[in-house]
């Protein structure tokens, strides 16, 4: 129903202008209608069906499986059981049997993981299918993989068992501080409900010893049709799939007497409540302030949609108010928030958060309530709300503008929630129409007195804390929290007031340089530029995206130019001068002047590189050419801003060697790199006391005050004509002093020889094997190549033989660096977390693979699905303006042909199984790697 605020008076009608048209008077009560873009149909047996015929990217369809079944729904002797049926759908189906679905999927190009997945949830499963549809016959398999999904696994008793160690090493693999902490506080988040007891990783001992047939009494009873959504978006027609959805679906039957699904309630809480949850290997500490739960927000209709609207504007102000409190020099948090938050589909409550600081929980929540009480007592200014309108209708225009380049699996991701929860779907062109013609209709005071409905004034609550078991500071008590929660609602508060700012970040600009030579490249479609400070800078104006530009600048040089003195205050200056905003605007006011406009900049000094990133929409090049203007010449020094961003890194650190994987990484690039300050060890409170702002500055300025030998490169939607003023405006007036632009060689070397080593740290029975292969390398494009393709039929053979063969581990792999500066060089690193029972037999596999990797090389198949996947990916990436800017920068720094781009399917086509053979032999070298292994600690 309506929020009650809404007077009955508020019904009226309407009228909403549609880009095509007016659209036909409205009343608030009516249905938000379905986009003209979707067709959504119900089969005759209760199956749902949403088609959305789209071309982003080409010659690519996104499947979804969606399943109105989850945990929620498991019996006592179930629980795990829908998870492990999620599972059971990659091992045997009426078509494909044991291992030949994910085997042919990979043949076309899809990624096991990264591409085909699903997921389970209290409430849901859904599976995850992208399809290449370049061949027909891919499309009809595609349908049949979800049909076999949907009703047709064979669940034979040996696959289940053998899937059974997978699915333990999974479990296994979430075990730690979090999950710990959360098996606490789910029981009282969801106030003793039926969700408390059915986590979607299920209980250990039912799935050690669960029989089968509890199993397939789960998909018989569940998986059913009038449960059930296919989703289908992307490159094929309605008909046809409408089509292939019948033929595959239509003759699903429910069960005779269907088991009623359950609409689990969550008793309301009436009482305050506190909980302390502590665990010696948490790495933070927070605050979670949880009102009543209440209904979610009506959807639906347009006094619903028109409701979130306002939702969405309360919600940025709020939360622009938290963040302006973390800038303070002593912040009483580190992060922090309020909102309104979904606990399932039907529940939501409002929330406060925050990531503690030096003071502890006390400050946090006398900040939280606080700041929550001043929202509800006394609203919010004009300015900040006007501020909010512009940021809202930036994101619908945005979206509109983008509306025909829209990737297929964003589209999917609304389709999915309007089948589970009900989210409106008119389409963007609806709503970008709906938002014109309803926010400005939104008034000051209506989103006030959101404010004071949604805001609890005082009442039920529960205060918990979450955070780490150190004998040196203390946990505080369940009496403390709520003693402090209970005084801060006592403190007067006051309204707050805001300075008036600048309307633009420059009130003039720069006096111009030129531009003193034009060439062309028509193969790639390029525009080079030379300005008359040395600049340069490389035009790619592209259709990829209607409302986007992306830009890049890159130069050899980084922390390789400090010496081991500046390490610590090179590392983070960037960060130092970036947390103390532009000009002579703070981070929060430089958001305030930025309302409405999409543009960002971002500075990164790296180990041998220095670059500047940048986006904007096509509206907005300006601004983000006047950000990179003034971050290069000049700094805001601000003292409280310094210590506040040293007080947090300080307290993020404090607890991050509590985690066993940070213990492992640590004794990994200490041994490889024989303690090596050049390489950035896992960060420690220590490490920040002597953080020097000035140095800071001065060694960000020392690479940053000049633009020298840089070259700005654009790709996106814009027009050279009309961009290259802005570029004589802007990067020609940038200073260009001397300075030197190299990679210079710091000596950094991985140690040789065979090291071996085993690190204790951890309560979990976990272990993770990491073994480490390094060296000189021969650079080329076509060694390189060969050296990822390497590791990638490396990852099939461990997924095909760790995994699925002897089920040692869940997931991990190998991956790898292949570098040219300041010399070639190469990395292979294999991380598989296993049971420490299994360390040996893990290490074992490993080698046996890489053994027959360099003796036989890649199966002819195995290569061809890396091959496919590869290709498919880069077809897609051709259309992707961050692609190009990246492509188009490697050919600038190292001097080689952009067009180099242009060849990458002929050198993929080209690679063989033999120079895979020949290239593990040079990368596996047996007497030269490091191994570490992670146990538990010792008892």
């Amino acid at each position: 129903m309506t929020r009650h605020f809404l007077k009955a008076a508020f019904v009226v009608v309407i009228l909403l202008a549609h880009s095509a048209g007016a659209l036909a008077d409205i009343k608030l009560s009516d249905a938000i209608p379905l986009g003209p873009q979707v067709r959504v149909g119900k089969l005759a047996n209760g199956l749902t069906y949403y088609i959305h015929n789209n071309s982003k990217p080409e010659k690519k369809l996104e499947l979804r499986l969606v399943v109105k079944a989850g945990s929620i729904l498991e019996d006592d002797d179930q629980q795990g059981l829908a998870h492990f049926t999620e599972h059971m759908a990659f091992n045997g189906s009426t078509h494909f049997k044991k291992h030949e679905l994910i085997a042919y999927l990979q043949s076309i190009g899809v990624k096991f993981g990264a591409d085909l997945n699903a997921h389970t949830s209290f409430d849901e499963t859904v599976y995850t299918l992208p399809i290449p549809t370049d061949r027909r016959g891919n499309v009809e398999q595609g349908f049949l993989v979800l049909a076999d999904w949907a009703h047709g696994l064979t669940m034979n008793d040996a696959d289940i068992d053998q899937e059974r160690a997978i699915v333990l090493e999974e479990l296994r693999l979430g075990k730690g501080a979090n999950d710990r902490m959360n098996k606490v506080l789910m029981p009282t988040l969801f106030n003793g409900s039926r969700y408390a007891q059915r986590l979607p990783i299920g209980q250990e001992a039912i799935l050690k010893h669960f029989k089968a047939s509890a199993l397939k009494r789960f998909y018989r009873d569940w998986y059913r049709p009038d449960l059930m959504a296919v989703v289908v978006v992307g490159d094929i027609d309605p008909s046809r799939a409408e089509a292939l959805i019948r033929s595959h679906f239509a003759s699903m039957t429910n069960p005779a007497q269907s088991r009623p699904r359950a609409d689990v309630r969550i008793p309301l809480r009436d009482t305050t409540e506190a909980l302390v949850i502590t665990d010696k290997e948490a790495t933070g500490n927070t605050v979670l302030i949880r009102y009543p739960l209440r209904a979610a927000l009506e959807r639906g209709t347009f006094a619903g949609y028109r409701d979130k609207l306002v939702e969405s504007l309360f919600s940025a102000m709020l939360g622009q108010r938290m963040q302006a409190l973390t800038q303070q020099a002593n912040p009483p948090f580190m992060r922090g928030g309020s909102a309104t938050g979904r606990l399932t589909a039907r529940y939501e409550s409002f929330n406060a958060f925050a990531s503690l600081g030096k003071g502890g929980a006390a400050p946090a929540i006398d900040a939280l309530v606080q700041e929550n009480a001043r929202a509800r007592q006394f609203g919010f200014g004009a300015a900040e709300f006007e501020r909010s309108k512009k940021n809202l209708m930036r994101g619908f225009e945005n979206a509109y503008n983008e509306r025909d380049k829209t990737d297929s699996a964003s589209y999917v991701g609304e389709y999915v929630r309007n089948f589970l929860e009900q989210e409106d779907i008119p389409g963007i062109e609806n709503e970008y129409a709906y938002a014109r013609e309803l926010v400005p209709g939104i008034s000051l005071a209506e989103v006030n007195r959101f404010a004071r409905h949604t805001i609890p004034q005082d009442g039920a609550k529960l205060v918990v804390y979450m955070g780490t078991r150190q004998a040196d500071a203390p946990a505080p008590s369940g009496q403390q929290l709520l003693a402090w929660a209970d005084a801060a609602s006592r403190v007067p508060v006051t309204a707050r007031d805001e300075k008036p700012l600048a309307a633009g970040l420059m009130a003039q600009p720069p006096s111009a340089g030129s531009i003193v030579a034009e060439s062309e490249n028509s193969t790639l479609g390029l525009t080079l530029l030379t300005l008359s400070n040395g600049v340069k800078v490389m035009l790619k104006p592209s259709d990829f995206a209607n409302d986007q530009v992306v830009l890049s600048a890159s130069r050899f040089g980084g922390l390789s130019q400090f010496g081991e003195a500046d390490i610590v205050h090179a590392r983070y200056a960037n960060s130092v001068v970036a947390t103390m905003g532009l000009k002579d605007l703070s981070p929060l006011d430089l958001q305030k002047v930025l309302a409405g406009k999409a543009a960002s900049v971002g500075i990164t000094l790296g180990q041998y590189f220095e670059s500047i990133s940048g986006s904007a929409g096509r509206a907005d090049v300006e601004t983000m050419l006047q950000m990179i203007y003034l971050k290069l010449t000049g700094v805001r020094r601000d003292e409280n801003l310094f210590t506040s961003f040293v007080g947090k890194q300080v307290e993020g650190a404090r607890n991050l060697m509590a985690q066993p994987r940070a213990v492992l990484r640590d004794t990994l690039i200490e041994t490889m790199f024989n303690n090596s300050p050049w390489v950035a060890r896992t960060p420690r409170p220590e490490d920040f006391a002597t953080l020097n702002l000035d140095r800071s500055i001065a060694l960000y300025q020392q690479r940053f005050a000049s633009a020298k030998g840089l070259t700005f490169i654009l790709v996106g939607s814009f027009d050279v004509a009309t961009i290259k003023p802005l570029i004589a405006t802007y990067l020609a007036s940038l200073p260009t002093p001397d300075l030197p632009i190299e990679a210079k060689d710091v000596g950094l070397r991985p140690v040789t020889g065979v090291i071996k080593k085993a690190v204790f740290s951890g309560a979990e029975a976990q272990s993770v094997v990491s073994i480490n292969f390094s060296g000189p390398a021969v650079y080329s494009r076509e060694e390189m190549l060969r050296f990822y393709a390497l590791i990638e039929v490396m990852n099939i053979r461990l997924t095909d033989n760790l995994r699925e063969k002897l089920a040692l581990i869940y997931g991990g792999g190998m991956h790898g660096d292949f570098e040219r500066i300041p010399s070639g060089a190469y990395t292979i690193g294999a991380s598989l977390p296993t049971g420490p029972a299994n360390v040996d037999q893990v290490i074992a596999a490993t080698f046996a693979q890489i053994a027959h990797m360099k003796e036989h090389g890649p199966s002819a198949a195995d290569l061809d699905k890396v091959k496919q996947n590869w290709l498919q990916v880069h077809r897609r990436s051709m259309r992707d303006n961050a692609t190009w800017v990246k492509a188009l920068q490697a050919s600038v720094l190292y001097g080689t042909d952009p067009a180099f781009i242009l060849t990458y399917e002929q050198r993929v086509d080209a690679l063989t199984a033999q120079e895979i053979k020949d290239t593990a032999a040079r990368y596996f070298d047996l007497n030269n790697y490091v191994q570490v292994v992670l146990y538990p600690e010792k008892k």
